[in-house]
């Protein structure tokens, strides 16, 4: 009935068998940002939220989303991640405080891991977020997107362009 790969004959969503694709080593980074007032800047580094460490429990949050993409993404396939790597980096002016956050994501298997590495530096962001909103509640979560993918049948991936990317 369709060409979508993802669509049954019925018209209705499926997930695609990867049963007979080859086992390789693949990886995904993906970049998210999120941009904090001097405020809540200042009790991130210097780890004085009431809440607790920040950057760590935003970490850990990332990693756990990472795991768990299969569960919330409809057409995702579960997989065994390998590894799962989540990196910081500020960029400050005078007036403006930008969190960047790099999330790579590795596995040895059938598909790859974009979608996961794309969910961790989302929620890596959001809960920094969640635990700064008592504080100020107009942060602004900035472009999420796939940086680099390597691996499986479609190839190596790397992003071109100006994305405000880890300086």
């Amino acid at each position: 009935m369709s060409d979508f790969t993802h669509i049954n004959e019925q018209g209705n969503a499926k997930m695609v068998d990867v049963s007979t694709k080859d086992i390789t080593k693949r990886s995904a980074t993906a970049h998210s940002s999120i941009t904090v007032n001097a405020n809540i800047y200042q009790q991130i580094i210097e780890h004085t939220n009431h809440k607790g460490n920040v950057l760590n429990t935003a970490q850990i949050a990332g990693i756990m989303a990472a795991k768990n993409t299969a569960i919330i993404i409809p057409m995702c396939h579960p997989l065994p991640l390998t590894g799962i790597d989540v990196n910081y980096r500020w960029h400050t002016t005078d007036s403006e405080y930008t969190l960047n956050i790099e999330v790579t994501v590795s596995t040895t298997g059938k598909t790859g891991v974009e979608m996961e590495a794309l969910t961790a530096a989302s929620v890596v962001a959001l809960t920094i977020y969640d635990m700064t909103k008592a504080l100020d509640k107009g942060m602004i979560i900035g472009n999420t997107y796939l940086e680099a993918k390597s691996g499986g049948k479609s190839g190596d991936y790397q992003r071109n362009g100006n994305t405000n990317d880890l300086e």
